[in-house]
């Protein structure tokens, strides 16, 4: 069951990440302003991961057991070799769809225009938005094989 530190820590941290943009949003920033801001959202992203990784070492996955039940220290189990793969996998798909939304958003204006001159081109111009898509399915294929191989 979780208590409100497992709650209200992660909510907090999201806030005060998310604070930076704020104006960005709301359009009311500058390229300079929101090159910096950009900076410190992405600063204060790292110095969380730094931060939780750091209470983690220090504080450690301590679970009281009930009586009679045997305490459970770390009820973390795995190798680094599977936390390595498990990280390979998100990446390979973060990293596909990532790469897919760029070469959709360079694709799919180009088709619109193109069917926009022409309604021939309909069936040409559709195929290149759906390679750039089969990017971000091929990653996701591949993370689904490292994860079976773990």
């Amino acid at each position: 069951m979780l208590n409100y530190m497992d709650v209200l820590l992660p909510l907090l941290f999201l806030v005060l990440v998310s604070l930076p943009l704020i104006k960005v949003f709301r359009g009311k920033a500058t390229v300079r302003s929101a090159r910096n801001r950009l900076v410190t959202h992405i600063a204060g992203f790292f110095g969380i991961i730094v931060f939780v990784l750091v209470f983690q070492m220090v504080f450690g996955f301590s679970v009281s057991a009930a009586e009679g039940d045997e305490a459970v220290v770390n009820p973390m189990i795995g190798t680094l070799a599977q936390g390595l793969g498990f990280l390979s996998a998100a990446l390979s798909t973060g990293m596909s769809a990532l790469g897919a939304g760029v070469a959709v958003a360079a694709a799919a204006p180009a088709a619109i225009g193109a069917f926009s001159e022409n309604e021939k081109n309909f069936g040409k111009s559709l195929i290149f938005v759906a390679l750039g898509e089969g990017v971000a399915i091929y990653g996701l294929l591949i993370s689904i094989l490292i994860i079976n191989k773990l």
